[in-house]
């Protein structure tokens, strides 16, 4: 699917689930999303094209199979330059905006000084989003009718897989140019695995997906450049029994980065990651205890879960 321009964001994000959930796995693409609304565009100074600069492309559909095999899938439908769900809900730059910011805003992390926050003020090589200041109420309305929604739901989903099996597997899915910058040539590997290093996820679970695309062929590095982002870190808890790590797939393998369209190789690279996320599935599967005594059932899964507008209404940086 195209980048479109929307009036209103009807559906921010989208979750599909298998009727029976074949192990604790559940994926995420946070920045795949390709519905920019009007009114964000105009008040950005950038073409769509640029402000796609910072955009998952594809990776929804990368990952789609998860579903098939028994693995929920929540993506983004707004675009990671609107609105980014893989930071703090208020990591905000205070320069970007007209009017005084919450006092509990985080206004002075890595990522707000790169110009990364919840709202973005820059996009692809440090180019400015916007052409003046934005209203404070902008950024308090963008978080709590997308970002908490987001949240609740992703967190709902690993909270089930985790009462049920023990433990939830969340594989926050990503893509990363084929160049660091527009100054260095150099490649990357194929693909980048995030585990905060080795503190968001069990090591078994990391070797799992490395051995995996090893063995299809990849190259891959664990935690450089990237080692996962806010929902790898927040929702990585191994003690209480959540595991996330964060996958970046190099986009030179399946897309044309000028152009944003697919490649030839796109549906090889699509079939094997689903291979990585069906094994995955089974060998977690294989290794969670079963249900404790007294334990309730596996509970019935809907085929999508989606907001309702009632509810709607109320270094390297990833």
């Amino acid at each position: 699917m195209n980048a479109q321009i929307v009036d209103e964001l009807e559906l921010p994000f989208e979750i599909e689930e298998p009727a029976t959930p074949f192990s604790p796995v559940v994926c995420n693409s946070p920045h795949s999303g390709r519905f920019s609304p009007a009114s964000f565009l105009a008040q950005s100074k950038l073409e769509l094209s640029t402000l796609r600069r910072s955009e998952d492309t594809f990776v929804d559909e990368l990952f789609g199979d998860a579903v098939r095999l028994g693995v929920p899938l929540m993506q983004a439908h707004f675009p990671r330059s609107f609105l980014d769900v893989n930071r703090e809900p208020y990591e905000l730059d205070p320069r970007m905006f007209e009017g005084r910011l919450p006092a509990f805003a985080n206004t002075r992390s890595l990522r707000v000084a790169g110009g990364l926050g919840t709202i973005a003020r820059v996009v692809g090589d440090a180019r400015e989003i916007y052409g003046e200041r934005l209203p404070v109420d902008e950024a308090i309305n963008r978080i709590e009718r997308y970002y908490k929604p987001y949240h609740r739901e992703l967190r709902r989903l690993i909270t089930r897989a985790q009462q049920f099996y023990d433990y939830a597997v969340l594989l926050d899915c990503h893509s990363m140019p084929s160049n660091t910058s527009s100054l260095d040539e150099r490649p990357r590997a194929d693909i980048v695995i995030g585990d905060r290093y080795g503190t968001s996820c069990a090591p078994m679970i990391t070797d799992i997906i490395d051995d995996i695309l090893r063995g299809l062929g990849y190259s891959v590095l664990r935690n450089k450049p990237y080692a996962g982002g806010f929902i790898t870190e927040h929702y990585g808890d191994t003690a209480a029994g959540f595991h996330a790590v964060q996958i970046e797939i190099n986009r030179a393998l399946y897309m044309d980065e000028r152009t944003y369209q697919r490649s030839g190789r796109f549906e090889y690279v699509r079939a094997d990651i689903a291979r990585m996320i069906g094994q995955l599935a089974t060998e977690t599967a294989r290794g969670i205890a079963p249900p404790r005594d007294g334990a309730e059932k596996r509970p019935p899964h809907p085929a999508t879960v989606a907001p309702q507008a009632s509810e709607l209404a109320s270094p390297l940086i990833t």
